[in-house]
């Protein structure tokens, strides 16, 4: 672990060697090699996320103790989109724990590949659990292993071929420490009797599966507001449908194509005619210009179309917890009462309000508490939310309490005042 004003060196290159996989020849010697090497999986995946429409894997990370680090190209392996020609990586990697960073961001395009952990080891989250006060794996490296990572190729095109040996020896890097980071945060974790939480939350992580996205993704546009009325906003929806067609024909991130501002613009002020809006000078984007009929189709498709949506959406599920103050008082009460007393906790045990509990399965639980105000009933319908039973031993008691807590100041039973945020926030 670095000590604070000391001097720590970058690490520049790998400190074992890394081999670029393109070929099934390639891919068969590193599964040889990485079958008569031991212990857990280092694994990292980058993607091209801000340039290609989709957030599939361009380059997957290996390394295990004892082999090289291989940098698997899955665009080359996958010409002809046979997911077989991973089945023996796949099962080998059944044999053993991963080791990633953040592993929430990487698991979904892994499994695109076919390739699913039963087990791992998130040195991310592990780091969050045990308090580390930055959690990105460059600060996590550096305080615990006392070297700094080379970081400048974070944000590049990953889909770039052929690929500059400096992202590749970046990309190697990644998976070059995991191990040792595996081992210095288990011994964190172990030093504060957090070992169990920790695989309780590697377990449940193993299980994660990305949101299903919604209906209306539109609706999410940057600035999507400024528009006031239904027109407008059905020229938005097929300025924005048009541009989510064309990203993914393109495979370009649509974002790319034109920017949410310039939807924005366009619905605002809805150019009658092709030239003026090329005219336009709020219409901007790379392919602003170049698929000017595009753009222009999916206007005068919003312009006259009799599927005018709704300004806003009805409200599904439980109402947003910044108005319950006004409108839910007795809920309000309860949530401002759990918050202060499981950010007490979090302060006492270093581990972040989140990670103690899901925000959504406090606002939840404190919106719609159980009817029999006990702790067994507190406990599952904690555990129905998706709490994992560490969570639970420890976040009970303290809603149980601030219930009891709430009740009694709705009904004027408790002295004490309407109870204080105290500016905490989940």
């Amino acid at each position: 672990m670095s000590d604070e004003g000391e001097q720590v060196p970058t690490l520049l290159e790998p400190r074992n060697p890394f081999i670029f996989v393109d070929s099934r020849e390639l891919l068969a010697s590193a599964v040889t090699d990485l079958t008569a090497a031991s212990g857990p999986f280092a694994v990292d995946a980058e993607r091209a996320s801000g340039f290609k429409y989709s957030q599939r894997a361009y380059l997957v990370q290996i390394y295990r103790a004892g082999s090289s680090i291989y940098l698997i190209d899955p665009a080359a392996l996958l010409a002809n989109n046979d997911l077989s020609v991973f089945s023996n990586l796949s099962t080998l990697m059944d044999t053993d724990e991963w080791v990633l960073h953040a592993a929430t961001q990487d698991l979904p395009c892994l499994a695109e590949l076919g390739l699913r952990p039963y087990r791992l080891f998130d040195t991310e989250l592990g780091s969050r659990l045990a308090g580390l006060p930055r959690v990105g794996l460059g600060a996590v490296t550096e305080q615990l292993l006392g070297i700094r990572l080379a970081k400048e190729h974070s944000a590049v095109d990953w889909s770039t071929r052929p690929m500059p040996s400096t992202w590749l020896n970046y990309a190697a890097l990644d998976v070059d420490v995991l191990l040792d980071l595996r081992a210095a945060v288990a011994e964190n974790l172990a030093e504060q009797d957090k070992s169990e939480y920790a695989h309780q939350e590697f377990e449940h992580v193993t299980r994660f599966t990305p949101k299903p996205a919604k209906l209306d993704r539109w609706r999410g546009a940057t600035g999507l507001h400024e528009v006031k009325d239904a027109r407008s906003m059905a020229v938005a929806r097929e300025l924005w449908t048009a541009r989510e067609e064309l990203g993914q024909k393109l495979d370009v991130s649509p974002s790319r194509l034109i920017p949410d501002s310039s939807i924005v613009a366009v619905a605002k002020s809805t150019p009658k005619t092709k030239p003026e809006l090329a005219g336009f000078k709020a219409f901007a984007g790379r392919a602003s210009r170049t698929y000017l009929d595009t753009w222009w189709k999916a206007i005068q498709q919003g312009a006259t179309t009799l599927d005018l949506p709704a300004l806003r959406l009805p409200a599904t599920g439980i109402p947003n917890h910044r108005i319950w103050g006004q409108r839910f008082p007795a809920a309000d009460a309860r949530l401002k009462l759990a918050k202060l007393a499981i950010s007490k906790l979090s302060e006492e045990l270093s581990i972040p309000m989140e990670n103690l509990l899901t925000p959504d399965y406090l606002r939840s639980i404190c919106f719609e508490p159980p009817e029999s105000n006990a702790l067994p009933e507190i406990g599952k319908r904690l555990l129905n939310l998706g709490a994992r039973p560490w969570q639970i031993s420890l976040t009970a008691g303290l809603l149980l309490d601030a219930f009891d807590q709430a009740l009694k100041i709705e009904v004027g039973v408790s002295d004490e005042s309407e109870p204080k945020e105290d500016e905490v926030t989940i």
